[in-house]
Formats: C-alpha cells, sequence, structure tokens
C-alpha cells in the first residue's frame, strides 16, 4: 500500500491508539500505538510527490515494528494541532511552528532534523537562511527600491517565510512590513513564493534557501533568474519532533531510526533526494534563537 493510500485512508477515518502502561515502578502511562501517525508541514515535496517519503517510512517500520500512517496536512497549523490534540505522533515543523507547539505543551521533543549539502543557495549544515529574492531582471538592486512593491510571504507559523521578516528585516527598513511596502501577501507555500516571483504576481518574495534550491532542481526556475537583495543569520533546520507522552524506548527507537537512515543504499538515496548528508540529533535549546525572534514578534 502506498503513502499516498494510507494518508487517504488516516483522513477518512480515526485509528484506534493502544495506550501502554510504563514499566513496574512507575506510576504514569505512556502511549505505544499499534500504528505510528507521521505528519510534515506542506512543502513543495510533500505536494508533489509522496512516494519520495517512502524510505524514511520503511526506517521507521524496520526499527519500530510499528506501521506508519501519513497524514497530509493543510498547512503548518494543521500538523501543530493534529500534535496537540494527539492525532499526529510524529511530525516534521518549521522551527517557529515548533516553538509555538511546544508553548502550548512543553512535552513534545525534537530528535533530528538534515543536515544539508551546499545547494545553489543553501549552505551545508542543519541550518538555513531566509532571503528576500527579486527577479534578476527586475531592476530592483537594493531593498529601498522595493519600498511601495508588493512583497511574497509564505504562512503565518513560518520562520523565514513570516518570523524573520517581521523580525530581523523590519530592523533594516525600520518600520512594519505593511507600512513599507503597497501589499503584503501569503502565498501558502516557499516554492508558491519563488515562483510568484519569477511570473511576477510578487515584486520580491521571502524564501528559505533550501526551498529555493528545490524550485531550482526541479527545473522551475535557474539560480540566474533571481537576486538576492537580503539574508538572515542562520537559523536551525525543521525539528522532526514527537509526542512526548508515547513510550521512551519508542522515542529512542524513533530517534534511531532517523540518525540510521543513511546505512542503507535507500535511506542515502532518500538523503539524496531531499539534497542532505544525513540526520542529526537536535535538542530543543537548539531552537532558542527562534524563541527569541518570536519574543521580539509578540513585544511588538
Amino acid at each position: 500500500m502506498t503513502i499516498l493510500t494510507k494518508a487517504k485512508l488516516v483522513l477518512g477515518g480515526a485509528l484506534a491508539l493502544t495506550v501502554a502502561t510504563v514499566g513496574l515502578g512507575q506510576a504514569e502511562e505512556c502511549k505505544n500505538p499499534e500504528a505510528l501517525r507521521f505528519s510534515m508541514i506542506p512543502t513543495e515535496e510533500t505536494t508533489q510527490e509522496l512516494s519520495l517519503y517512502e524510505p524514511m517510512v520503511n526506517q521507521l517500520k524496520t526499527v519500530t515494528g510499528k506501521n506508519v500512517e501519513f497524514y497530509l496536512p493543510t498547512s503548518y497549523a494543521s500538523v501543530v494541532e493534529a500534535m496537540l490534540g494527539g492525532f499526529v505522533d510524529l511530525g516534521m515543523h518549521g522551527p517557529y511552528s515548533y516553538v509555538i507547539a511546544q508553548e502550548k505543551d512543553p512535552d513534545l521533543r525534537v530528535i533530528a532534523t538534515y543536515a544539508k549539502h551546499k545547494g545553489h543557495f543553501q549552505e551545508e549544515g542543519p541550518g538555513y537562511k531566509a532571503v528576500l529574492v527579486a527577479r534578476k531582471d527586475s531592476g530592483y538592486s537594493s531593498v529601498e527600491d522595493l519600498k511601495g512593491t508588493v512583497i511574497g510571504l509564505t504562512d503565518p507559523a513560518s520562520t523565514s517565510g513570516n518570523l524573520l521578516p517581521r523580525v530581523s528585516f523590519t530592523k533594516v527598513i525600520g518600520s512594519d512590513l505593511e507600512d513599507y511596502f503597497s501589499r503584503v501577501v501569503y502565498t501558502g507555500g516557499h516554492d508558491l513564493s519563488a515562483i510568484a516571483v519569477i511570473e511576477g504576481q510578487v515584486d520580491a518574495a521571502f524564501v528559505a534557501t533550501h526551498r529555493l534550491d528545490n524550485v531550482i532542481d526541479r527545473d522551475l526556475a535557474t539560480m540566474d533568474d533571481y537576486v538576492v537583495l537580503w539574508s538572515s543569520p542562520v537559523i536551525p533546520q525543521d525539528p522532526f519532533v514527537v509526542n512526548g507522552n508515547l513510550c521512551p524506548e519508542l522515542i529512542d527507537n524513533i530517534q534511531k531510526a532517523f540518525l540510521t537512515l543513511g546505512d542503507s543504499e535507500e535511506g542515502r538515496q532518500y538523503l539524496e533526494n531531499v539534497n542532505a548528508s544525513k540526520f542529526v540529533a537536535m535538542e530543543d535549546s537548539d531552537y532558542d534563537i527562534i524563541r527569541d525572534l518570536k519574543a521580539a514578534k509578540d513585544a511588538k
């Protein structure tokens, strides 16, 4: 059965979850479901081809001994709500959406993220940047040139497509985005923002470096189509997060599945397909930089 079929099955009905008691001497109960529900923020990969994630799902099945059901989300917020409501056991969040979720449920636990290859705009390692890009032939050569134009963001819960523009970039222009630009629009995704720039639907847009690379790798644009007018500091890559009420041994096995994915040929091919060299272990404190940015935004 394909992941897409499973996604439809999960969306079509509720799956009975089994609650298991932790070992003797522990009073609390932990969750040991018969099947793991897995979801991730909408990206060009998830909407393009769910079969891309077969190697990851197969690895999770092998190491945990569990079936895996893929829940196809509609937005960053839907992944957050699915995890907070206990509908999803494992999810890939954006850094900002993870911080939002973890504030509401402190038991959510980061286990890993990608270490990316160096790409067209992406730097090597488990971090990335937000870049403000315009068409190279647009005549825009500075941030000042963009005053009064139409600017593209991605999603309200996006780190590079909303949080960084509203915190770090506003320090550059000295005002809120809505006061500087004639119109601010949400496109719904990094790939959509990058394409909107090429098609002239927006004058410029904030896009994550690794997501911009994906658009180029899919031959939807070339590196030479864009000019970068601003870039953010490096921030940590999208975290893979588990619900903390899963049994400790299961959480350890889920993390192990990610960290050993590159041990198989299938896993290495998957990593190449997402322009990553490996998964690396991450901790909650690695995302404190995002909390600082969120606090600055909330204080405005």
